[in-house]
């Protein structure tokens, strides 16, 4: 009995000491935006905000398995989908407002010229977020695809973890080259954008707070398309989308 008190009582402890925080699941690209949106939330509210990065698809698996995320902001619609149907988040809570592009980087050090497509076929190795599960690298592929060159360079694709390991693989020297975010080489001292993808897929991100957690959750949900946080967005080179898109 007594170790069962103990158990109830540690629980109560652990739930009390979240009771004033919310945790939010993001998308690694997003990673300095939420940091700072988080500092400024906490600064307004005195709710403490955590965060764990990552793959989306990573995330999206961790919370259908019973992770404890409040909130969920996804690089892409098709994992918010997947947590929907199974009843994870409601429609109607979703925000999708946000935008990005797709950047081809190499290293500041390197010669390596970019001016079209057809120069990516001559690459020894192409970094990517995992074109299977990861936004990123998803939106690589259709892009690819769309050209028709997805078959002659996936051979020479090094798929990675996240899009921040497919910038990592360029800073490193492991790859000569990565299709990342133009976010994510705003981050890197390291590396310099030498293609920009004008004719890409859409890229839309997918926020929301997870069906039955605290009303701190959807308060913070709802900050995240708030004109300060919109303006963190915006500087750090997010693209805001409008409401007709």
């Amino acid at each position: 009995m007594k170790r069962i008190l103990a158990v109830l009582l540690f629980a109560l402890i652990a739930a009390s000491s979240r009771a004033g925080e919310i945790l939010v699941f993001g998308a690694a690209s997003l990673t300095e935006s939420l940091q700072e949106i988080g500092k400024l939330y906490e600064s307004k509210t005195g709710t403490v905000v955590r965060f764990s990065f990552g793959a989306s698809s990573d995330l999206a698996r961790q919370i259908q398995a019973g992770a404890p995320a409040d909130v969920f902001f996804s690089a892409d619609t098709a994992k918010m989908d997947a947590l929907e149907r199974a009843g994870l988040v409601h429609k109607e809570d979703r925000r999708e407002f946000l935008s990005n592009v797709l950047v081809v980087v190499v290293s500041n050090e390197s010669n390596l010229r970019i001016s079209s497509l057809q120069d990516l076929v001559g690459l020894r190795r192409l970094a990517l977020a995992d074109p299977t599960t990861v936004p990123a690298g998803i939106y690589a592929k259709k892009w690819l695809e769309i050209h028709g060159l997805w078959k002659q360079i996936e051979p020479n694709v090094i798929p990675v973890l996240d899009v921040r390991a497919a910038l990592a693989a360029v800073e490193s020297g492991g790859a000569p080259a990565a299709i990342v975010y133009r976010t994510d080489a705003a981050i890197s001292r390291k590396v310099r954008i030498a293609y920009e993808v004008r004719d890409g897929p859409t890229i839309t991100y997918s926020a929301a707070p997870i069906a039955g957690r605290s009303a701190r959750a959807r308060v913070f949900s709802d900050f995240l398309e708030s004109a300060d946080a919109r303006d963190i967005f915006v500087r750090r080179g997010f693209v805001i989308k409008s409401a007709s898109n």
